[in-house]
Order: C-alpha cells, then sequence, then structure tokens
C-alpha cells in the first residue's frame, strides 16, 4: 500500500491517490505517513477529507503528530484541533514541546483555551487528567422519544453516545440508560422508569490505573466521573481507559528489567536519557553482586579440596535466579490485575512452597542421575540435589514474598522483579550451596 502511494505521489495522480485514500482506515493512514518523508506526508495529510484528516491525526504517534505539525499553516493546525475530542487535544498538548503547545492555545478559542486550561489543572496520574466532557445527558422526567431527540441534536459531536446520563437539575448523576435500553423500549417510556442506577463511577482525583481497572471488572466502555460534590464532570472512554493500561503495563515492564520509566516513546529519548534511566540500577546491582564474590573468596579451600565444587556454581545461581524470577512475575502480574491481594499472602507462599518441592525435586534427581553417570560420586549428586532443593524454594518464596512486601508497603511491585530478586538469590544461594558442601565433604 505504502508502495502504490509513493507511484502515486511521484506521478502525481492526485485524484487517484485521493479515491485511494478513502478506502484505507485512518489507523493504517497513520501508520504509512509515519514511513514517508515530511513533504509527501504533507501532500497525503492534505488529500484526506476533513473528519478523515482529523481521525487520522488522532491515530498517530507523538512523534508523527509533532512533523507534521511543523509543515502544518495555522489555519491547517486550528482545523483538526477544533476537531479533536477534548481529551485528544489534553493528551497533545502533554506530548508536545513548548513552542507546539504555544501554537495550539493560540488557535484555540476562548471557551476551549479555559477547558484545556481546567484539565491541566488535574495531576497527571489522576481520572481527572483522561476523561472527556464530549457525552449525552439527560432528564429522569424525559421520555425515549425526548432521549432520541436529544441524543440527534447533540450526539453528533460527542465521542460516545452508546451509554447516556441521566442528571438533575444540579447535574448530580442519578442513573445511566444505554441506547440499547433505549431501543428496546416505548417510546413513551419515562427514562426514570428504565434507567440503572446502579452506578459504577470515579472521583476526578482517583488514580487513573483504578480507574482504568474499573473497565476490565464491570466490563465497562464508558465510565463517569464525578467532583467532590458528585457532580458529573466527565466520562472516561474505553479507548482512553486502554492507552492508560498500555502505558501502567510500559511503566512496570521498565521497572522489572530495572530501568527508571521513561515519560516519552523509546525513539524519542535522547542516548543520554536512556543511560541515565538504566545506570543507577545497573550500578547497585553490580556493587550488590560484590557479596557473592566476597562469599566464594571465604570458601576457598572448599575449592582447592574439591575443584569441581566450582564448575556448579553458575547452574546453581542461575536456576535460583530463573526460579525466583518466574514466581516474580506471576505474583506482580497477579497483583497488577487485582487477582492477588494482600490478603492472599499465606495462600499465596504455600502454593509456593508446594510448587518449589515439586520443581525442586525434579531438578534434584535430574542433575543427581548427570553427576551419578558422569562423575560416580555420590555426596557430590547429594550436595548439589539439596543445594537445589533450598535454593529454589528459597528463591520461589523470595519472588512471592518482595513483591507482595512491595505492595503493602505502598510501593510498586515492579520494583522486586528478575534483577534485584536474581542478586538476592544469587548471594544467598552461594551461602547455602557452600555450607551444604562444607558439612557433607567434611572441610
Amino acid at each position: 500500500m505504502e508502495t502504490q502511494i509513493l507511484e502515486l505521489l511521484e506521478e502525481k495522480k492526485y485524484n487517484d491517490l485521493k479515491h485511494l485514500l478513502e478506502t484505507i482506515n485512518s489507523a493504517d493512514i497513520a501508520q504509512i505517513l509515519e514511513e514517508i518523508e515530511d513533504k509527501d506526508m504533507l501532500v497525503v495529510y492534505r488529500l484526506l477529507n476533513k473528519d478523515a484528516a482529523v481521525e487520522t491525526f488522532s491515530f498517530m504517534e507523538p512523534e508523527l503528530q509533532e512533523r507534521l505539525i511543523h509543515v502544518m499553516t495555522d489555519k491547517e493546525l486550528k482545523e483538526v484541533t477544533s476537531k479533536l475530542f477534548l481529551d485528544d487535544t489534553i493528551a497533545l498538548i502533554g506530548e508536545m514541546p513548548a513552542t507546539i503547545v504555544k501554537r495550539i492555545l493560540r488557535q484555540a478559542d476562548p471557551t476551549q483555551r479555559q477547558l484545556i486550561n481546567e484539565f491541566l489543572n488535574y495531576p497527571s496520574d489522576s481520572a481527572g487528567s483522561v476523561m472527556t466532557i464530549e457525552f449525552v445527558d439527560l432528564k429522569a422526567s424525559m421520555t425515549v422519544e425526548d432521549a432520541f431527540e436529544r441524543i440527534r441534536k447533540y450526539g453528533v459531536n460527542k465521542e460516545t453516545i452508546y451509554t447516556c446520563y441521566v442528571l438533575d437539575k444540579s447535574r448530580h448523576l442519578e442513573g445511566i440508560v444505554t441506547v440499547k435500553e433505549l431501543l428496546l423500549a416505548d417510546m413513551s417510556t419515562c427514562i426514570a422508569d428504565i434507567m440503572n442506577t446502579n452506578l459504577i463511577k470515579v472521583n476526578t482525583l482517583e488514580d487513573k490505573e483504578e480507574a482504568a481497572k474499573k473497565f476490565d471488572k464491570y466490563d465497562l466502555l464508558a465510565l463517569p466521573v464525578v467532583d467532590q460534590e458528585d457532580r458529573l464532570v466527565g466520562i472516561i472512554t474505553i479507548d482512553d481507559a486502554v492507552d492508560v493500561i498500555q502505558e501502567a503495563n510500559t511503566e512496570d515492564f521498565e521497572k522489572m528489567a530495572a530501568m527508571n520509566p521513561s515519560d516519552d516513546t523509546y525513539f524519542h529519548t535522547s542516548v543520554f536519557k536512556h543511560a541515565k534511566n538504566r545506570i543507577m540500577w545497573l550500578l547497585i546491582l553490580m556493587l550488590s553482586s560484590t557479596i557473592t564474590g566476597l562469599l566464594i573468596t571465604k570458601y576457598e579451600n572448599a575449592f582447592a579440596a574439591i575443584p569441581i565444587l566450582v564448575s556448579f556454581i553458575p547452574m546453581i545461581m542461575g536456576t535460583g535466579g530463573n526460579c525466583g524470577s518466574q514466581s516474580a512475575t506471576l505474583i506482580i502480574r497477579g497483583l497488577a490485575i487485582d487477582e492477588i491481594r494482600a490478603k492472599d499472602f499465606f495462600r499465596v507462599v504455600s502454593k509456593e512452597t508446594l510448587v518449589a518441592l515439586v520443581v525442586g525435586l525434579a531438578l534434584a534427581i535430574a542433575n543427581g542421575i548427570r553427576i551419578m553417570i558422569q562423575y560416580h560420586q555420590l555426596r557430590l549428586a547429594v550436595v548439589i540435589g539439596l543445594t537445589i532443593m533450598v535454593t529454589v524454594w528459597m528463591s520461589k518464596l523470595m519472588g512471592c514474598m518482595l513483591p507482595m512486601a512491595a505492595k503493602k508497603l505502598k510501593l510498586d511491585p515492579a520494583l522486586m522483579a528478575a534483577p534485584l530478586i536474581t542478586t538476592i538469590v544469587d548471594t544467598c544461594s552461594i551461602l547455602v550451596y557452600f555450607s551444604i558442601a562444607t558439612r557433607i565433604f567434611d572441610l
């Protein structure tokens, strides 16, 4: 598709190109624009009709939006930003550098500018920062026929009309009603008789990640957001909830890899910032590994007496780290989706203990058979077998206990991920290994 577009551009067959673009989804157009040069990108973008141009712009990554804005005229920028939904405009402003933000605000009308400033006052991690004010509100006294008239009149520019919100005179939320329920009801039916009063809502200052979790828990398409006086001020739509979840997952992955989370995308983050986000944790983990080195030095007499003991160190440390990271990954994910809670601590510990027993026994037997075939040393097989069983049990416990302890202390469980657990387990496994070896071999 990209090749076809470039060919039509090169041949200056703009009419054919315009017809071709009408057959392509806006999300796909945004992806194609990312791959072509700025001068061609602007030509293609200008061939889109107004509605398609706005929709395509909303699908673009921040880097592409910035590139496009740089080559847009002020008039074109105003046409796009004036038709964007408010939450998309807020997201755009949050991603752009100060010079572009000033251009966007300059093109905004006073009412839009005031709304933007109000939204920017919400904390960046709050539900208020990701909500939109484009929703349809109804009155409980309306009939279904009245409701449809209002939807037809005001629903054109709303982000969603599937769920409508029933408000009183003070804009307190009284109930919700879906278009499906309206369609299936008689036209003379009163909204008060069919609206759902069992409301799921969030406060503007509630954490946006907690708000996003409600979409999964209650199978929502939109979530009402109320202020401190319980008045409806906006809604969070499913597409924004997905964005929040993706952002949270990205942050967790970065923390699990022992990096400080980045506010920007991979390519938009400078080399220096990438290094800065990683180097501190790497330095901490590197220095903490010196403890393992000191322990190995302490048992150098054991090495001298039985040199073969050294060859098993990488296997024992690797097994412990892998077991710990397996448990940590499962527990961190369980905590993130609320499958595992603080009250489940002892259930999780007992389950991981049983898992460790099965896994440790299987690994110990496999290694025992290998050592007997290769070295014909029963005592060595016993040392390695016992060490593996204790190491697996210990790493599984750390992998489940540390993330849950972090959650209890109001810290991000992702901090207790593979790199940190591996470093701790390495030290402990070496201590266990040589404690068992020195006793069994009488060293």
